[in-house]
């Protein structure tokens, strides 16, 4: 039902890209990214501004995720009403943070989402209890560690039914770490490892929710980090640029 979902079940590495609704996300939907995660918490867009974006990618190969742009049960209520098939959310510090973002999350009796009818691209179902169970289970649910405190936190956030990914906020997590965009020092990579042991402890991911510059994702992958986003656009620049080298000019 929820393609990526079953892939960071599975433990493949799974990468997508951040884009926003004035770009065309249908093409960015199939060129072999998992997700297009839509952000709302670092940008002009409106969460009810991305539903036209949404439904340009039905029965594409990406997953459309939205980062809320804080843990409230309206924000992520309005981006799975706009079709989210998963949900990120910023600065979850306590497992009883993370419990209520499941919550807002799933419908009765896992969770206590409003309904306004089957939203999403999730399938056929013969009785609406179907629909409800299955958004339920194939949801993903990504909770941001970002802080001390969440580091402090980590395993009892980890422990929370429901959390999919553990993904890690880069520059924040630094600068709660004392270590400003140093993404290379030992206090940094202490942290990061922290997390993915965590995350392998309780069986699901650790991510971060980009590579910093001028670093190899492989390295990521290699710590056991297996979800982040890459920039579409030097990849699209490259590829332009390697097909008109091709043309006679």
């Amino acid at each position: 039902m929820n393609a990526i979902k079953d892939s960071i079940k599975s433990g493949r590495t799974v990468v997508g890209t951040t884009v926003t609704p004035n770009v065309d996300v249908s093409i960015l939907a199939d060129a072999g990214y998992d997700f297009l995660l839509f952000d709302t918490q670092h940008s002009a867009w409106e969460i009810k501004q991305l539903q036209p974006s949404i439904q340009t990618m039905r029965g594409k190969q990406a997953a459309p995720l939205v980062r809320v742009a804080a843990n409230q049960a309206y924000q992520i209520c309005f981006a799975l009403d706009a079709g989210a098939r998963g949900i990120v959310v910023p600065m979850v510090n306590t497992s009883a943070e993370a419990e209520a973002a499941v919550r807002a999350c799933r419908y009765f009796p896992l969770g206590n989402r409003s309904n306004a009818g089957v939203r999403g691209e999730w399938g056929e179902f013969k009785n609406y209890r179907d629909y409800l169970d299955t958004v339920n289970n194939e949801l993903v649910i990504v909770p941001m560690i970002e802080t001390n405190q969440s580091l402090e936190n980590l395993d009892a956030i980890a422990s929370v039914p429901g959390v999919d990914v553990l993904l890690i906020g880069p520059s924040d997590l630094s600068i709660e770490l004392g270590v400003p965009l140093d993404y290379q020092c030992d206090i940094y990579q202490r942290a990061l490892d922290k997390i993915a042991a965590t995350a392998a402890k309780h069986g699901i991911a650790a991510g971060m929710y980009f590579i910093p510059p001028e670093m190899d994702p492989n390295f990521f992958v290699q710590k056991g980090f297996k979800f982040f986003t890459m920039p579409w656009g030097p990849w699209a620049k490259a590829g332009i640029q390697n097909g008109l080298a091709g043309i006679k000019r």
